[in-house]
């Protein structure tokens, strides 16, 4: 059986559960990550982007406070939002999102996005978003991902975080990445479920030494709130005979089981919820699916992406 967390490149343990900040509302945001290091999860994901990280962190600090956990137990992971990619502006930002947190330091910070857009100021609008401030366009600019790289690799040196890595990426820029690095990412974050299985980017990646992160674990049902008429289009897969049929050989939950064909195969997850007992059951790794189930989960690829800018009406072509 599995440990309950994984071994990064850089030295570091991962929760192989974390718990995922993306659109928790800030009027729920701390209470939220209190309850779920009350019910056990250790691992946080957040991002600039989300604009709920001085929430977050208020969370932590309750947390602390009342006795339930020390900060040495945590692992906090945040983002680099496109609009900070020049170098100059990579260590700013992090020093900001700290500062947001209320930390000293995170435990993975990832390159958001492959893609520079043009630096807004934090004074004028945060967190920036993909629009320009004309709320129409995308300012893209012409910035090298080893320029920002190398600035990542600093915030290393200077101890603002203890491993990084990148999100949305595809095979080819992480070879491009890895014959300059310094630093190797220790993660990589993507968009993984069984109806977007990305297996040759998982075993490329994998091959490497690289930790993946899966987000939207539950396809449809995760993508409600990104894009709900598209979502809607498509069946939810903890409704799905299949997912349903496992979960009641085994006892479980759908979601419980579309979380355990992750992190069985090695993927950590990051899930969320605001009930305590949905927040107990995604937790639970003491069961495992035969090799058989996973292989018939798998079998269920489309190839169906749900967090792509281009569907979200932002004209920037990353996988295609």
């Amino acid at each position: 059986m599995l440990s309950s967390a994984i071994h990064l490149s850089s030295g570091y343990q991962m929760p192989l559960t974390g718990y995922g900040l993306w659109n928790v509302s800030k009027t729920t945001c701390a209470e939220q990550v209190y309850n779920a290091i009350k019910v056990g999860y250790r691992c946080f994901d957040g991002a600039c982007d989300y604009g709920n990280e001085v929430e977050a962190g208020q969370g932590i600090a309750r947390a602390i406070r009342d006795g339930l956990v020390q900060r040495e137990e945590l692992f906090i992971t945040s983002k680099l939002w496109g609009t900070f990619h020049e170098p100059q502006h990579v260590q700013l930002s992090a020093h900001r999102q700290l500062s947001d947190w209320g930390l000293d330091y995170f435990d993975l910070y990832l390159i958001h996005f492959p893609v520079s857009l043009k630096y807004v100021d934090p004074s004028e609008r945060y967190p920036p978003g993909w629009v320009s401030s004309d709320s129409k366009s995308v300012d893209l600019i012409q910035i090298p991902i080893h320029d920002t790289w190398r600035a990542m690799e600093l915030l290393v040196d200077l101890k603002f975080t203890r491993s990084i890595g990148v999100s949305n990426f595809n095979i080819q820029l992480i070879r491009d990445i890895l014959c300059y690095a310094r630093i190797a990412p220790a993660v990589l974050q993507i968009e993984h479920h069984p109806f977007l299985i990305q297996r040759q980017l998982v075993d490329y990646v994998q091959g490497k030494g690289i930790t993946i992160t899966a987000y939207c674990s539950f396809g449809p049902q995760s993508a409600v709130a990104a894009k709900p008429r598209k979502a809607a289009l498509f069946t939810s897969l903890l409704e799905h005979n299949l997912i349903q049929e496992i979960a009641q050989l085994h006892g479980k939950t759908s979601s419980q089981v579309l979380l355990r064909w992750s992190t069985q195969r090695g993927i950590a997850v990051i899930p969320k919820s605001r009930r305590l007992l949905h927040m107990q059951q995604n937790l639970d790794m003491k069961w495992e699916l035969t090799s058989l189930e996973i292989d018939s989960i798998s079998a269920l690829d489309q190839g169906l992406r749900f967090n792509d800018p281009v569907t979200h009406g932002f004209n920037v072509p990353i996988f295609d």
